[in-house]
């Protein structure tokens, strides 16, 4: 009898997740410190000067995470995917930029996420970010926010219920029920819908507390309450960046809906033929 699991090309160990966790709490923190920091704290007092600290921070504990996951289980196989991947969607992103927020590399990011799980997929986002930042001279203080929140936007798409392989994972276990089809694209399209709109919510974070105190009443305020400057947030999503989400939203729905079942048998094809795992096989033999 044989045992076939749901490929990943790069296995997250306990060293890894450790780090990924220890990446992700760092980037909740500088993401969401205007609404954890008191008015009163040395931090606010400091703005100014949070994105080049964290900025860096993030940098270091990205490059422990791309360490870990290589020296663990990125094969050269699964190098050489990442890196035509991350290259498709560096050349992917400058297209319709600054157009109503058409960014097509998103939708590919959903895809390769979903088919080779968690792990590649936050280590595609992060160095598909880096990468196109190369290509479009995009490096500055926001670089880290984006390689971490195209990372967890496409992590997120690997860790979608229904990618099970439909095979027992051991003897007398129940076959494990996977999404294909249609249902799979209207999940993927959900997601990237969703999910565009997050990333551009978590993007507005990393700049929204360095804007000018007097430029307008939705500008982060130091002195104020949580309430208040969640409230001013709002309206600065709504009134900078709502237009731009939901183009990107919509263009990742499109081409999920439109490109999505070539581009998954085309992922998973490369990844059947790459064989980053090999099914366990048990032979019975005759006593």
């Amino acid at each position: 009898m044989s045992r076939t699991a749901r490929v990943r090309a790069v296995r997250l160990g306990p060293r890894s997740l450790a780090a990924l966790a220890l990446t992700s709490a760092v980037g909740v923190v500088a993401f969401c410190w205007p609404f954890l920091a008191p008015p009163s704290s040395q931090l606010s007092a400091h703005a100014q000067d949070a994105p080049w600290l964290f900025a860096g921070l993030l940098v270091l504990l990205v490059a422990v995470v791309a360490a870990t996951i290589s020296e663990s289980a990125l094969g050269p196989k699964a190098v050489a995917m990442l890196g035509v991947l991350a290259a498709t969607g560096a050349a992917l992103r400058p297209i319709g930029a600054g157009t109503a927020g058409i960014e097509p590399m998103f939708f590919l990011m959903v895809l390769s996420g979903r088919v080779l799980g968690p792990g590649f997929g936050f280590a595609l986002g992060s160095v598909t970010m880096f990468a196109s930042a190369l290509l479009t001279g995009g490096v500055g203080p926001w670089l880290p926010f984006q390689m971490l929140s195209m990372g967890w936007f496409a992590m997120g798409a690997g860790l979608l219920p229904g990618g099970g392989a439909g095979t027992p994972a051991h003897a007398g276990s129940r076959p494990r029920k996977r999404a294909r089809g249609r249902a799979e694209l209207l999940m993927l399209a959900c997601y990237g819908f969703l999910a565009a709109f997050a990333y551009g919510t978590v993007m507005n974070l990393a700049g929204w507390p360095f804007l000018a105190a007097a430029a307008s009443n939705i500008s982060f305020d130091a002195a104020a309450p949580v309430g208040t400057n969640l409230a001013r947030f709002v309206a600065y999503c709504a009134a900078t960046s709502l237009g731009w989400d939901l183009g990107r939203a919509l263009c990742t729905v499109v081409l999920t809906l439109a490109l999505g079942p070539a581009v998954l048998r085309a992922l998973r094809r490369a990844t059947r033929r790459a064989a980053f795992e090999t099914a366990v096989t048990f032979d019975d033999s005759a006593g």
